[in-house]
């Protein structure tokens, strides 16, 4: 199955983009959003971020194929500065993972699928530590608090401790060893929950391996920056930890009288959309335009 872009109509009516503009794809993935814009205004210099090879072929092919303007930086887009231009005319920042990183990655993004605990981003070489770093070295307190803190899982502590006495026995090595450890560790009733058990636990660790938090709070300010007076920043986010980090920064933009709000309240994906494609369904969008 192909990457769906999450919330494409809504970004692309909320996009206004003159014929010479820049536009910054911070998030490019499999350039869904960026091809859209490609073929809305055709004219306009795409210039995308993306840490992973897979992601950053197809992309170069699908916008080569499309006649794009576009140039691709292999950096995550806390480097936002490498992109060497100003008075952008819009930012974009989607911050979910694509159905490539959780289906084709091989790095342990999904408890679905049987693949070695890394969950970097990038590559895993230029990363101080792996998922499997986290759930091996860590003391049971540091799990408990990445956990509630990164994953808000309620039963952070009972899944530190399963997971350190998991692994006196042997290395925690793949995502089913891990769910494997979270499935007896949580009560029933939070297994037959609608949100799979082991769904906060994996975003934790995603978090921690990748510092999103810290990277997404340093970005935000770079990329409002190299916005021009008029130019627009849209932020995709899937819980509530990114939402919060957003909407802060926003309103302290409103705050300082040097952006307007377009959206007092996120915007969320329509009941179509959530049938088509289930992992829009925690999506929030949220627009800046700078004064």
């Amino acid at each position: 199955m192909g990457h769906k872009p999450v919330l494409l109509n809504e970004v692309l009516a909320n996009i206004v983009l003159e014929p010479k503009d820049y536009f910054i794809d911070a998030t490019l993935g499999a350039a869904g959003h960026s091809l859209a814009i490609c073929g809305k205004y055709p004219g306009v210099s795409i210039i995308g971020f993306d840490l992973d090879p897979q992601a950053r072929q197809i992309a170069e092919e699908k916008l080569n194929k499309a006649g794009c303007n576009f140039r691709i930086i292999s950096q995550n887009f806390k480097e936002l500065e490498m992109a060497g231009a100003r008075n952008v005319g819009a930012i974009l920042f989607d911050l979910g993972l694509s159905s490539m990183e959780l289906q084709n990655s091989g790095r342990g993004f999904s408890f679905l699928r049987d693949e070695p605990l890394i969950m970097t981003f990038g590559e895993p070489k230029d990363y101080i530590f792996t998922a499997k770093d986290i759930v091996n070295d860590w003391s049971e307190e540091n799990l408990k608090a990445i956990l509630f803190g990164f994953g808000e899982e309620r039963y952070a502590a009972k899944i530190a401790k399963a997971i350190t006495r998991a692994r006196e026995g042997k290395p925690i090595a793949t995502t089913f060893d891990l769910v494997a450890i979270i499935a007896s560790a949580v009560p029933g009733n939070y297994k037959r929950g609608r949100l799979h058990y082991a769904t906060k636990t994996f975003q934790a660790l995603r978090i921690a391996v990748n510092d999103e938090l810290k990277t997404l709070s340093a970005s935000l300010p770079k990329a409002f920056d190299l916005l021009k007076t008029g130019g627009r920043m849209l932020v995709i986010s899937f819980h509530s930890l990114e939402d919060r980090i957003v909407k802060h920064f926003f309103q302290a933009k409103k705050k300082e009288e040097k952006a307007f709000l377009l959206t007092k309240k996120p915007i969320i994906a329509t009941a179509e959309e959530i049938r088509e494609n289930p992992r829009s369904r925690s999506a929030k969008l949220r627009i800046l335009e700078k004064i």
